[in-house]
């Protein structure tokens, strides 16, 4: 990277190759390339803990290009990558195909290996290789662990090496072909629904099982008011578990769905109000460690499709901050998006002179509606099109790398 003088709000920041050299009032360097950006902010560098892109197999969906592309333009300079691909990350070979793909030096991807060969749920993959290859937790995206004494065996045997068990609270057979939220929306429209059992049943079992074995458990996504509780107990009891709510269920609940609108099609599924507002709460106050966007890009065919045949996801890296933005001050929304990074191996650069460039670049002001030209991903099932957010990412600089929307 050349030398950069960075006009941020109240400092200057001076950089060259991949260091802070220095923060003032004025700095003049006469080499530099300025960057000076309306209203800049500047705050470490932020993480999404759930990210599918598509590729290797799906590429119709996402390539890692272009998904590597969007992260940095959304302001991320890290994301931990599910292993959802065809096909599955399931293997050290696997995992260094991925970790090679990416070409963005500005952005970190963080390979997540299956927790079970394809996914399947039957034989445990092999976690210590790919952990060793650069993996950095073990996760059947969107599929809990049926066999209970799988998860067990996993969590005891990732404790030698300090590995992270991931897994989805979703019992399926509660509602083999739910929908949307069971409720009386979904009963108004006849559609089958997927009751708050089906997450807290599991989650319950799950945090049982962590409970006799130790070692560390992530919960991603939960959507209801009791798990919020289960997770709350569990922390009390000194269990190293961990969570994220995805971006969706605190922005938007379940009346979202009464036009069919396959956007809003998700899981877990958008539930109540009173659900919403206690993961808003639970988030702000740390009882849920993430906020993700679950960035699940679908191509057209699969999503743009009646609604019983539309398969489950949204993209969302773009509209995370705004998001966020929007229900939190500013403030809160960076210690949302930049804490807990050391879960999954990540350092947290401190802006400071001498220290490493790891860097989100924002305008936190101006309210605006988030369409379809705001989406850069491959695929354009964007929840939050038509939504009113608040906030503008210019982009990041990480690595010794620029990568700005200017």
């Amino acid at each position: 990277m050349p030398a950069v003088n960075l006009m941020a709000k109240q400092k200057i920041f001076s950089l060259n190759k991949e260091l802070i050299q220095e923060i003032d009032d004025k700095i003049v360097k006469k080499s530099a390339k300025e960057i000076n950006l309306d209203n800049l902010h500047i705050s470490q560098g932020w993480l999404d803990s759930s990210v599918c892109f598509g590729e290797p197999g799906l590429e119709e969906r996402e390539t890692i290009e272009n998904g590597s592309l969007t992260a940095c333009l959304s302001g991320f300079t890290d994301i931990i990558l599910n292993s959802n691909t065809l096909p599955v990350i399931d293997s050290k070979a696997d995992v260094i195909y991925v970790k090679s793909k990416n070409k963005n030096k500005a952005l970190k991807i963080h390979p997540l290996g299956a927790l079970t060969l394809k996914s399947e749920g039957s034989e445990m993959a092999e976690l210590h290789e790919m952990f060793d290859s650069g993996a950095v937790g073990f996760y059947d995206y969107k599929t809990s662990v049926k066999n209970p004494n799988l998860l067990k065996t996993a969590l005891q045997y990732v404790q030698h090496f300090d590995g992270l068990i991931m897994t989805f609270p979703f019992e399926k057979s509660i509602c083999q072909n739910g929908q949307m939220n069971e409720g009386e929306i979904s009963t108004l429209y006849g559609l089958e629904g997927i009751p708050s059992l089906s997450e807290e049943i599991t989650l319950e079992r799950d945090l049982k099982i962590l409970e006799y074995t130790g070692g560390k458990l992530f919960i991603p996504t939960i959507s209801t008011t009791k798990s919020v509780e289960l997770i709350k107990n569990a922390k009390r009891k000194g269990l190293q578990i961990m969570t994220s709510v995805s971006i969706n269920n605190i922005f938007f609940n379940e009346e979202k769905l009464i036009n069919f609108d396959t956007r809003f099609k998700i899981l877990p599924p958008l539930r109540s109000e009173e659900d919403r507002l206690i993961l808003v709460n639970a988030l702000s106050e740390g009882i849920i460690d993430f906020c993700t966007s679950d960035h699940c890009p679908i191509d057209i065919d699969n999503k743009k499709t009646d609604f019983k045949n539309s398969l489950f996801g949204a993209t969302g890296l773009e509209s995370v901050f705004g998001a966020l933005n929007s229900l939190y001050k500013t403030e809160k929304v960076i210690e949302i998006l930049t804490r807990k990074k050391d879960l999954f191996g990540i350092k947290n650069e401190v802006i400071d002179v001498g220290s490493k460039a790891c860097m989100t670049l924002f305008n936190p002001k101006n309210k605006y509606i988030f369409t379809k030209s705001h989406v850069r991903s491959k695929s354009k099932n964007a929840s939050f099109i038509n939504s009113e957010i608040k906030g503008k990412v210019y982009g990041v600089i990480n690595n010794g790398h620029v990568v700005l929307d200017e």
